[in-house]
């Protein structure tokens, strides 16, 4: 009996301490999601936010909370495009104590800056554009007068060369940002694409006075988003500041 009894207490207590270190390691799990950088992923014209998912996947594989910011770019001009987005990103994020990084693909990379130049954020990570014409391009330009495209897709005029342009009107950064340029071989639309291109954005487009690293990566402009290089790198990024120049 007495044998018994010592055996049922030792069971109680082994059960006891079971729970009480599953509780620990649950509350340990806890805090370590909790404890998860976010990052605010922007596509590109005429994309949705599910053009991000391979990106955004890849993003979440390295511990990072991702938020896909979606907007319309037919008929719907910068001004309610910055509007939308900004909504957006304050219900995400508003109230965060976590670092806030911000990942953008072409058109994504401006609209970050531009919210940025008009948001600050005091817990601001890190920001990386990713084949973002940042002083513009002239596949744009060309747009410029086309009746048809000024009424549908009215931003693609804003992303012209011109000094009145969306990407010539935004201030340099005050943040750490990483910018990565694609190219690829093609003489497609070399009469508007100066230099080595993606295929839409000039390399020398791409780079951003004031700007923390810079890497060019072998691709076209919209399979960027795509490519686990670009991923690696923007990974690498946010966690060191800089690119794998070795890679």
């Amino acid at each position: 009996m007495k044998k018994a009894l010592l055996i049922l207490i030792a069971l109680v207590c082994t059960t006891l301490l079971s729970l009480t270190l599953a509780t620990d390691d649950q509350q340990a799990i806890s805090k370590t999601l909790s404890r998860q950088e976010i990052v605010v992923l922007l596509h590109g014209l005429g994309r949705s936010n599910t053009a991000m998912w391979r990106l955004a996947s890849r993003l979440e594989g390295a511990g990072y909370e991702v938020h896909r910011v979606g907007y319309s770019s037919i008929n719907t001009t910068t001004d309610e495009i910055i509007t939308d987005i900004t909504q957006q990103i304050s219900d995400c994020c508003a109230n965060e104590s976590r670092p806030v990084h911000f990942v953008g693909h072409s058109l994504g990379g401006l609209l970050i800056r531009s919210y940025l130049q008009d948001n600050p954020i005091d817990n601001l990570g890190r920001v990386v554009l990713i084949g973002t014409p940042n002083s513009g391009t002239g596949i744009a330009d060309q747009f410029r007068g086309n009746c048809l495209v000024e009424l549908l897709v009215p931003v693609a005029t804003a992303l012209g060369t011109d000094e009145t342009s969306l990407p010539n009107r935004l201030a340099p950064p005050y943040y750490p940002v990483g910018v990565i340029a694609g190219f690829q071989e093609s003489h497609t639309n070399e009469a508007y694409l100066p230099g080595r291109d993606d295929g839409l954005v000039p390399v020398e487009s791409t780079k951003l006075e004031g700007m923390t690293d810079f890497i060019e990566v072998e691709s076209g402009h919209s399979m960027m988003r795509y490519k686990k290089e670009v991923a690696e790198q923007v990974i690498f990024f946010l966690k060191t500041g800089r690119f794998n120049q070795n890679q």
